[in-house]
């Protein structure tokens, strides 16, 4: 086949999409439709562009479609796949073009299994993988296992998916909080509750995101994510969607348990391999699991574990930590939420054609580098939804955003952050000690004062600032869940805000206004500062007195790496394998998924015994 981009077409030239919303609760197998492209007038751009009849077209799919509004006249931007009636002229003509970047051959998108166990595996029980963690990157790491036959058994540390969507609620309507199951912990991860984004920069040459992308559909995600430039599904989506790719999993000779956190790695030495400087060499034969149900310890034996967990496994951190498995302090990001009308961005970006049913809520990416060395940029941007709840530590306030699919609530809203560093990491025993108690605090504020002097920093430094950030929120919001806020010329202004303007928050249990600056460190405050203006210029009516910033938003991604070799296993502990956004190899939904697959891969071919390829 053919692969022929920037096909572009008049907005007016595509049909009119005029179902209701995918979401919507009575939703029928015809609303699951894909609004239809505009074949007829693709066929005749394609023929075209290769300088053939239309009638030499044998078949023309629709592989990616997005909008151009860098002009008053919006455009649609097709990327197509086609075949023609002479298989042999397709050879002919992609030799003809060889040097035309938007003319190729149409890659190979399939995914190629690297191994697969035979029959009666696994002879001893131990062999079976063990995914710790099911988020996007458990999800996808399980189901490829599965797919392997390699009949993986999954320990989740919250509770199935509809469970944890009531205890989430529980949040955000009493104000009541349930640790381990909530926004960042339970079946689906942190991913179920955001706009369910399913697009990403990495690099990914064998096309895994295709397959993430195609099980999602195949679990009953809308099949538009398929062509869609930016696709999403949205959270009242993903859990049906979950769900179904739970029982295929199961289906396919997977074991998933729910409510199992683990509380220690057991380890033996290594009789071969090498460690970085200060660290030995061990291997993986088993975890120690606790039952949150019952309370009940068991062992659990297993030669090879994924660490899927998630960018808020504090615990597992310091755990892993002290078990001595080597991990890395990592940048990330600090700031809030910022809201404003969907219908503001949705002007500025479309223009005249705001409104318009195909284009659907405007979304942005914003970055500017403050005069003071930081980087503020947009986070997670999610239109036409919610600025949520998203703490899973007792007396501690999070902030993110999620979207349905519809995306058809009033306000905009994205993370605005500010990049950080491990320099900026905080090293006194007092917050140490605050973050992790006092046994642990006090121990762990001495190793990092001991590698300060060596130059480098502690690994669970970022935890420590993340925590000191969010207990702060929490005082400064009311001691109840609320989140402190502020108005954007407020804040420009630097006095604390009194009221409400035109824009209300979506923050559930509730914002407290006030004075952000009170909560967010000095740099980030100037950079902020210096970056709205700015962006207002790029979007008439970002910096409005009346939007609304909501704090804090710490999460943005993990504070740690846990390094991993070519092999995909842990640099000093054979066996564990650390994968996704809470080990630092993902950022989103896409990614992680795709980073589950390629970990998946790995235990299969030092389980099978199938070499890497070249």
């Amino acid at each position: 086949m053919i692969r022929i981009s920037e096909l572009k077409l008049p907005l007016t030239a595509l049909p009119v999409e005029t179902r209701r919303a995918s979401d919507a609760p009575t939703e029928t197998d015809a609303d699951r439709l894909p609004t239809p492209h505009p074949v007829a007038e693709l066929r005749r751009l394609a023929a075209q562009a290769l300088g053939i009849a239309e009638g030499d077209i044998a078949e023309l799919q629709v592989f990616k479609r997005s909008f151009d509004a860098r002009k008053a006249e919006l455009l649609a931007v097709f990327i197509c796949d086609l075949s023609l009636a002479e298989p042999a002229q397709e050879s002919a003509l992609l030799a003809k073009f060889d040097k035309n970047p938007h003319i190729q051959r149409t890659p190979d998108m399939s995914w190629h299994a690297p191994a697969h166990a035979p029959a009666g595996w696994p002879a001893d029980q131990a062999e079976r993988p063990v995914v710790v963690g099911f988020g996007p990157c458990g999800i996808f790491a399980a189901l490829a296992l599965a797919q392997l036959g390699l009949k993986p058994i999954v320990l989740e540390r919250g509770r199935p998916v509809r469970q944890r969507t009531k205890d989430t609620w529980g949040l955000w309507r009493k104000k009541v909080l349930t640790p381990e199951s909530n926004v960042q912990y339970g079946e689906g991860g942190a991913g179920l509750f955001s706009d369910g984004k399913l697009y990403s920069q990495i690099k990914d040459p064998r096309f895994l995101g295709r397959k993430v992308m195609q099980e999602f559909v195949d679990a009953g995600a809308p099949p538009e994510i398929l062509y869609m430039a930016h696709p999403h599904i949205g959270t009242f989506k993903l859990v049906k969607v979950v769900e179904a790719m739970r029982e295929k999993i199961i289906e396919l000779g997977g074991e998933i348990r729910f409510e199992q956190r683990v509380t220690e790695l057991l380890l033996e030495p290594a009789p071969t391999g090498a460690a970085p400087a200060g660290f030995q060499p061990q291997r993986v034969r088993g975890l120690k699991v606790l039952d949150l149900a019952s309370g009940a310890v068991q062992q659990l034996a297993a030669r090879r574990v994924v660490l899927a967990l998630g960018h808020s496994s504090r615990d597992t951190f310091a755990m892993l930590h002290d078990a001595g498995v080597f991990l890395e302090p990592k940048p990330f990001s600090i700031g809030v939420r910022i809201e404003h009308p969907q219908s503001v961005i949705d002007q500025s970006l479309w223009g005249r054609h705001a409104g318009h049913p195909l284009l659907g809520a405007a979304a942005y990416k914003l970055v500017h580098h403050a005069n003071n060395g930081r980087a503020v940029y947009s986070f997670c941007m999610c239109p036409g939804g919610t600025v949520v709840a998203a703490t899973s530590e007792p007396e501690r306030v999070v902030t993110n955003g999620m979207s349905q699919y519809s995306r058809a609530e009033r306000n905009a809203n994205a993370g605005l952050v500010v990049a950080i560093d491990p320099s900026d990491y905080p090293l006194d025993a007092e917050t140490w000690i605050a973050a992790f108690g006092a046994a642990d605090g006090a121990r762990y504020a001495a190793e990092a004062q001991a590698l300060q002097a060596k130059g480098q920093t502690h690994p669970l430094a970022g935890v420590v600032f993340q925590r000191q950030l969010e207990s702060r929120a929490f005082e400064i919001g009311g001691r109840d869940y609320q989140a402190p806020g502020q108005l954007v010329g407020d804040f420009l202004a630097g006095q604390p805000s009194q009221q409400f303007g035109a824009v209300q928050p979506s923050y559930k249990p509730g914002v407290k206004l006030g004075d952000l600056s009170q909560v967010l460190p000095g740099f980030a405050v100037a950079a902020m500062r210096e970056a709205l203006p700015v962006f207002g210029r790029k979007i008439r009516g970002y910096d409005m007195a009346d939007a609304v910033m909501t704090g804090i938003e710490t999460r943005t991604s993990s504070p740690l790496r846990i390094t991993r070799g070519e092999d995909c296993q842990s640099l000093n502990i054979a066996g564990l394998y650390p994968a996704g956004e809470g080990a630092g190899y993902a950022g989103g939904i896409l990614s992680a998924g795709v980073d589950g697959i390629k970990v998946a891969e790995a235990i299969a071919r030092a389980a099978v015994g199938t070499p890497e390829p070249a």
